[in-house]
């Protein structure tokens, strides 16, 4: 991957891509230290520990959340925007109709961004409301730093959260357009490169947490802030469970079921048409990393919900603090929660992978080209292997994920390790699979390139 990435950097045309992402990415991050007037960040960084969903929200922010700055809300509701209206397009058949017209993508996008921006002002607001209240019923202190234009207190709160909703919204704009720039003339998926920059940004701050493991000598035993005895071994346990995690993934990754192909030859005039053997290639884990997003993002509903109890020890609360949370401590919770997890994982992944994958018009265009599957007769026996295929592939791909994102997990909290925090297997699935995905473009681009100094 390394050798790709020099190799791409000699061509003047790939490092203008290259140089434009990464300035952008810059950007990104200078953003993310621009403060939102209003807010009292110290207070609010202090509530966000408490919350797993704003610990998730925070970790795809880059920390922004955490600071409250312009990137406050991430890319995060663009994401669960597209969530949202790929859920709509399979349920109201007026969007299903728009999404198969030619330029039904562009308008089904468009929608997306509405509904991205529209989710950024609601959720900004959610957050400093419900964290507000929290902290005015328990006395502490408060989030809000009310700026004094007005007369009147009430006047004045209303305008701190309609300046903190532009604000988000405005980021959150900026950074979808950020990401559309950075796929049309950059390298690599947008999206997936910004959630990318966001992860990265939190690895220096899981590397300080090791670091403070080890300010005595390496086979002691230290006192750490909770109280525990922790070992000199918990950090190096932390590095090979990555190691582990990046080396399964990376295999993963690249591992394909060639579906072998064979054309029938054809005359077509004096020329000979067909005749060759290829593949289709349907990789192990076609759905990549949504599944697992699309579980996580419903498992915090619940979550979200329970903030709006100003009493935490209310039926409901408690309720989602023991069964429907991943730091619980009970044994039940944990199991019923790990439990919903998968199932959610494996659902997700066959409703995304009958998004994806269609093998009635992999089996037209098969036959409408004179191609065949050996041993298979061509039409719907065809698309009956491809999804009987594509169904196993499926079962794989989302136990694979289960695996991933649940028994590190598991593992981490029975040895009492939490250097890693809410930085864990999702993340190092997302950044593994991104920075393989756009090492992948970069091959393309470069085989590009031969191929037309070759043509030329």
């Amino acid at each position: 991957m390394f050798k790709t990435f020099f190799n791409a950097w000699k061509v003047k045309d790939i490092r203008t891509k290259m140089l434009f992402t990464l300035l952008l990415i810059v950007i990104y991050r200078f953003g993310s230290f621009i403060p939102i007037p209003g807010v009292n960040a110290t207070a609010l960084a202090a509530n966000i520990e408490n919350y797993d969903l704003l610990g998730f929200l925070n970790l795809f922010s880059g920390g922004s959340l955490s600071q409250f700055s312009l990137f406050a809300m991430g890319i995060s509701p663009y994401i669960t925007g597209s969530i949202i209206v790929q859920l709509l397009t399979i349920a109201i058949p007026a969007l299903e109709r728009l999404s198969k017209e030619d330029d039904g993508r562009e308008k089904i996008e468009k929608i997306t961004r509405y509904v991205g921006i529209g989710l950024a002002a609601v959720q900004s607001i959610t957050i400093i409301v419900t964290l507000q209240n929290l902290s005015q019923s328990s006395g502490g202190e408060s989030i809000l730093n009310v700026i004094s234009l007005f007369k009147d207190s009430k006047v004045n709160e209303v305008f701190t959260y309609i300046t903190i909703a532009i604000c988000c919204t405005a980021g959150t704009a900026f950074l979808m357009w950020t990401g559309e720039r950075i796929t049309e003339k950059g390298v690599g998926n947008g999206i997936s490169m910004l959630i990318f920059a966001s992860i990265v940004a939190s690895i220096p701050d899981v590397f300080v947490r090791i670091f403070r493991y080890w300010e005595i000598l390496p086979w002691a035993t230290i006192d750490t802030q909770h109280g525990g005895l922790i070992r000199w071994w918990v950090p190096l346990v932390a590095l090979a469970v990555t190691i582990i995690l990046v080396v399964g993934i990376c295999l993963v990754d690249k591992a394909v079921r060639r579906v072998p192909v064979q054309y029938a030859k054809r005359v077509v005039g004096r020329k000979l048409y067909g005749g060759q053997s290829t593949h289709i290639p349907m990789k192990a884990n076609a759905n990549g990393v949504m599944p697992l997003i699309f579980a996580m993002t419903l498992l915090q509903v619940p979550a979200m919900i329970a903030q709006f109890w100003a009493d935490s020890s209310a039926g409901f609360p408690k309720f989602v603090s023991t069964y429907l949370s991943s730091s619980s401590t009970n044994v039940a919770g944990v199991i019923i929660y790990n439990v919903l997890y998968g199932l959610l994982i494996i659902a997700f992944a066959y409703f995304y992978s009958s998004i994806s994958f269609n093998p009635v018009d992999i089996s037209k265009n098969l036959q409408q080209n004179g191609g065949f599957i050996p041993g298979i007769r061509p039409g719907k026996p065809t698309s009956d292997y491809l999804q009987k295929k594509s169904s196993r592939l499926t079962m794989f791909g989302a136990l694979y994920l289960c695996l991933i994102a649940i028994i590190p997990s598991i593992l981490l909290n029975v040895l009492g390790i939490d250097l890693l925090s809410h930085f864990g297997a999702t993340s190092i699935l997302i950044m593994v699979s991104v920075a393989l995905e756009t090492a992948e473009q970069l091959d393309s681009l470069l085989l590009m390139r031969h191929y037309k100094g070759f043509l030329g």
